[in-house]
């Protein structure tokens, strides 16, 4: 019988505004178990995972070395402690991100690549399609700006460890060889008021050492500036069932105009060719598709 464990990190979610708690119970149907690791927060993040009713959960506290910031490995660190603490029944295991949600459409898919795979042992992870909103639920960003596939599942080998600042995988630094999956992960990491959203960025900025340049810019802000994007289309689609309640107490109102395209030439022309084609020119693979 195949078996799935969930698996992701936290840390400070009610201060950052994460949707951790939709994170979690958006995969929780497809998974046999689910590991939270939670990292010592200045918030009730630990009471708010513990008040997640259902038998799945297992929430383990952790502490972040405040001295790993190069590149965000800390999230890459914490990452694996959370992906060790699955244990050896299981065949695969589902990554999901704070700010990440799973719509209950693509359950059926899942299972079925999971099931389809699990004995095959060249095929490392499946590979997930993404949708990053940006600025409030109604729109996402559609230019290469926006990794538009990752890794979330993997097989359940400890040879496997996250990739520097936790966006996807690799082992021994070497690339997965994957599947893709027809799901797509829903990002909502760009959607916050333009107050949360700025005090959001200069709390994380701390896990990235070299970014102390863009962290004194922030200081001197007081919102987020969402008119600062390349190219955005609006969302027509519905969203989790998990996120409806969120979206329902949205009380910020951002109006952004979709027919601005912000871009160089050989930028207008890469976007051009891969709205006519699907096909992404030379992008950055963190993977081998097989």
């Amino acid at each position: 019988m195949m078996k799935i464990a969930g698996f992701t990190i936290i840390r400070n979610a009610i201060l950052n505004d994460y949707p951790i708690v939709e994170a979690i119970a958006s995969i929780l149907p497809v998974v046999d178990a689910m590991i939270v690791l939670v990292g010592e927060s200045d918030d009730e993040t630990l009471q708010l995972v513990r008040q997640i009713d259902s038998h799945k959960i297992r929430v383990i506290p952790s502490v972040w070395d405040p001295e790993i910031r190069e590149g965000g490995q800390i999230l890459a660190v914490e990452t694996n402690k959370a992906f060790h603490q699955v244990g050896p029944e299981f065949d695969w295991a589902f990554y999901i991100q704070g700010d990440e949600v799973l719509h209950e459409k693509y359950y059926a898919a899942i299972r079925e690549a999971t099931t389809k795979y699990k004995d095959d042992k060249r095929i490392d992870g499946l590979l997930f399609n993404y949708l990053h909103f940006y600025g409030t639920y109604d729109y996402v960003g559609d230019s290469r700006r926006w990794y538009h596939k990752e890794v979330r599942i993997i097989r359940n080998d400890k040879t496997i460890s996250s990739y520097k600042d936790a966006q996807g995988f690799r082992r021994n630094g070497e690339k997965l060889n994957v599947k893709p999956v027809d799901a797509y992960i829903y990002h909502y990491g760009w959607v916050k008021s333009p107050k949360q959203m700025l005090q959001k960025q200069k709390n994380i900025i701390q896990y990235w050492a070299e970014e102390q340049a863009e962290a004194e810019q922030l200081a001197a802000k007081e919102l987020c500036d969402y008119s600062e994007f390349d190219s955005l289309e609006k969302f027509t689609g519905t969203h989790p069932s998990v996120m409806m309640p969120r979206i329902a107490t949205r009380n910020w109102q951002v109006e952004l105009d979709v027919s601005q395209k912000k871009f160089s030439l050989k930028e207008r022309v890469l976007y051009w060719f891969e709205k006519r084609t699907g096909i992404r020119l030379f992008d950055f693979r963190n993977y081998r598709v097989v």
